[in-house]
Parts: C-alpha cells; structure tokens; sequence
C-alpha cells in the first residue's frame, strides 16, 4: 500500500468505480461460512511494520523508481539508497515489542480480525522464512536473538489467543528477490525488470519461491483465516487486458506483462492447510478475490458482495513521525458509515521501529472501546437498511431490532428537539430507547417519516459523545 494521495488509485488501491463492475461469488461453502462470519465481525486491525520504520518512510515504495511525491528519495544515488535501504535490517531490533499488549488494546477497542504485512513489495519477511534471509529472524537482523523474532508467529498466537480471526498479507511482488527484480538490469517501475517470455525459467523460478513462502504461512503458523494478497499487477492477463492496463497505467509505465502467478494452483494448495481460507486477490477480478477492498473510501450506497475499506489511522500505512492521528470521533463516524452500508473497516495502525504504537493509538482504540461496550450491539453481526444513511443519521438492524445513529458534529453542544428517521421498513408504531441509558423516547408518525423527540435532559450533549443511538423495536 501507499501513502495517502488525492489519486484514487495507486499501489493497487481499489476504486469504486471499477470495484462495482465484476465480482465472482464464491461457490465452495467452507468458505462462504468463513466469509459470513468474517462479515459479521465490521471491525479489523491491519498493521503495516518493515525495518524502513527507522527511516519514518513509506514502506517498500522508495524503492520504486516511479516519480511520486509521498516516496521521495532523500539521496540521489540510487544505488546507494537501495544499499542503504536494504541494510536498515543490521539496526532493526524493536526490543519493546509485546504482541499481548497489542492484542489486549485491539480487544478493548472491540476489533475482532487481525491482518499482518508478513512481507511487504521489498520482499522483507516478518516471519522466519526459509527461503530467503532478509527476514527478521536473519543473520544480519539483530532482533533474532529476542524470544519473540518470529513476530508473525507471536502475533497471530496472541491475537488467535483472544478469538480474532487471522490474516496473512503477503505482497506478490518482491523488490528483493533476484527473480523478481533481476540484478542485471535496472529497474524502471514496479514491475518484473525482465521480459518473462524471453527468461520463462526464471520467472517460473520466482513463482515457486512465492508458492513456497506462502505455504510457509499456510503450515508453520497455525489456524490462518484470510490470505490477503497485495501487489495487483502480479497477475495473469489476456492480451486485451494487457494493451487497457498500458493505456490506464497512472505511473511511469516500463513493462506490463502477463506475470501468472498460478493462482489457481496456489489458492488449492494453500486451501489444502487452511480449508475455508478466505482468499483476497486485490483488484484482481476473478474467483480468488472473495471479498473487494475499496482503500481510503467508503461506496455511496451499499455493495451487493462482501467488502471491506482499508484505511490508516494515520495519512500512511507505515509509521512517520509526526502525522496527525484521526480523531476517535472521526473513526467511530468512518466505521458507522462504512457498517451502514453492509461493509468492514480494517483500520491500519504503524509501529514504530522500538516496537510500539505511539500513545495516540492506544488513546484512540481506548475511546471506541468505550463506545462499542454501549453501542456494539448495533455494530456486530448488523445488516445495512434502506436508506442507510441521512444527513447526520446513519441505520442498521439486527434480527431483533433497528438502530439509527444520530451521528454528532464536533462543535455540536445540543442536540435537536426533534429527530426525524425515516425506515420504511418499519410500519408499526415502534418502541424507541437511547443506547446508554435506556430513556424511552417520544415518537410520532408523519407517512413514512417518525419524528422522534429528544427530552431536555438529553439534548446536552456530553463530553466525547459521538453519537446518539437508539434503538429502535417494533
């Protein structure tokens, strides 16, 4: 992933637009089940971590040579850079890791999925692999020493520990590996550097060190849920796709070429150790992408498949110090809005090269954990309902009831008298109580329309208070 931009679409970030276009709905029902329960639970962790932390960069992109803004290189030697770059695993030691304080913090936050970077596009593994020994747990990697080296095992087992589901994020593309980036030639973009049709042997080569580090992950690493695959351009294509990628690239554009990764072989051997594994094949369309992963934004209305918006808490998907954090209100409202409208939020969060989040993570996750102990009953295991969002009002339902979510402004200090939702759903005269305290509240219809009053001794509106839910039977 990339650093946020004003472009829609970049790094092989999803738009809405195309998204809409094509799904393939998955036919095999340990996966439908999986998938079910994976929308149900609307609030994941993503986290994003790689030795360039050090550096307070955009992990992996530095090293593309596209002329981007967000991944400037701060040394005009190229060469040099690379060195560099690749040489930050000598320092990498984030001796205050502690995957269970982690855990316990995203826990109390009410998240209920964890995906990790496993390996990011500069091919660097966070987790002990054996085919490659640019990996935390190398040689060169001082923190290999430290109990917890193979950070994807002791985080998957601490967060497995308290019933998240787990995710592996594993980049196709690896900037590393001499298969992929081969070091006789430069390397212009973000593509392979050599023409596979001329060199099949070595693009054949790559493909079975991707097959076998994933199935590293597959075997090694207990109970895995989701393969979510990044790098969407690693992937196989006609050559009419090929010549509409060419004319749409947004970068500079070196090679694109069909660079069959076999998914299909790799989706059954990996389905071999993980049955019902989801599989989500970023942006690539198709029957291994089983859910739709719209980066930084949220769909005008709802989605008629599975979805999920990735977002940062931060403007980057890697730690850089000094960004400014999303506010807890602005993270609650992101999450109702998305859940409104049937999809999941997968909220990244950066550590920082000692191994930590910054305090304004933990004060963030600790406010929505607030909220949700009143409020998640209408969040968990919801279903969108027309007309899903209204000005400030935003609407879910369970089996057992509607909710609507009166969404507060930041410098709102009253709330209005009245409230006017419209459910058309709801024919009945409905029973009305606020998420909280159970006040039971005035209603009366016009047609469709229920206009709801708000009692004086509710209309303050108190500090940090994000919302006004209520909960609505009939």
């Amino acid at each position: 992933m990339a650093k946020e931009d004003k472009k829609p679409l970049h790094a092989g970030a999803v738009e809405i637009d195309e998204a809409l276009k094509v799904y393939y709905p998955e036919t095999d029902e340990r996966v439908l089940k999986k998938l079910n329960v994976w929308q149900s639970l609307k609030f994941g962790l993503l986290m994003h971590w790689a030795p360039s932390s050090q550096w307070g960069i955009v992990e992996s992109w530095s090293l593309c040579s596209e002329d981007e803004e967000w991944c400037k290189r701060n040394i005009e030697d190229y060469c040099e850079y690379k060195r560099l770059y690749e040489n930050l695993i000598t320092t990498f030691n984030p001796v205050e890791f502690n995957p269970e304080k982690w855990a316990d913090a995203a826990l109390a936050a009410g998240m209920k999925y964890f995906i990790f970077t496993t390996k990011h596009h500069d091919g660097f593994c966070m987790y002990d692999s054996n085919y490659t020994d640019y990996k935390i747990t190398g040689e060169r990697c001082p923190f290999r020493h430290n109990p917890n080296a193979n950070i994807t095992k002791a985080l998957f087992d601490s967060f497995r520990h308290r019933n998240f589901m787990i995710g592996a994020y594993f980049s196709k593309p690896d900037w590393h590996s001499d298969y992929y980036w081969w070091r006789r030639f430069a390397t212009p973009d973000r593509n392979v550097n050599y023409d596979i049709r001329k060199y099949p042997e070595r693009w054949n080569k790559f493909v079975e060190f991707t097959h076998n580090q994933i199935m590293e992950l597959m075997t090694d690493y207990g109970s895995i849920d989701i393969l979510w695959l990044d790098g969407c351009w690693v992937r196989s294509y006609t050559e009419e796709e090929l010549e509409a990628e060419r004319k749409k690239a947004n970068f500079n554009i070196y090679r694109i070429q069909n660079q069959d990764i076999k998914m299909p072989l790799l989706a059954k051997k990996a389905r071999e150790k993980q049955p019902g594994l989801i599989i989500v094949d970023r942006a690539v369309p198709g029957p291994y992408q089983n859910y739709l992963t719209p980066e930084n934004q949220i769909p005008e209305n709802t989605l008629p498949y599975p979805w999920e918006t990735c977002m940062p808490i931060t403007p980057s998907w890697s730690y850089e110090p000094g960004l400014k954090y999303k506010s807890s209100r602005e993270i609650i409202h992101l999450l109702i809005d998305i859940v409104s409208k049937g999809g999941n939020l997968l909220l990244n969060i950066a550590p920082t090269p000692e191994g930590d989040w910054e305090p304004e993570a933990y004060e963030r996750l600790k406010d929505i954990g607030k909220w949700m102990k009143i409020n998640g009953e209408a969040i968990y295991d919801s279903e969108p309902v027309f007309p899903y969002k209204q000005n400030q009002l935003s609407y879910t339902r369970n089996k057992s009831n509607f909710y609507a979510f009166y969404r507060i402004k930041e410098d709102e200090n009253l709330l209005p008298k009245e409230i006017n939702i419209t459910i058309p759903e709801i024919k009945d005269e409905p029973v009305i109580t606020v998420q909280g305290n159970d006040a039971i509240l005035q209603c009366k219809r016009d047609g469709e329309k229920i206009i709801i009053i708000i009692p004086e001794e509710l209309r303050k509106v108190k500090k940090d208070q994000y919302t006004f839910t209520m909960k609505i039977r009939t």
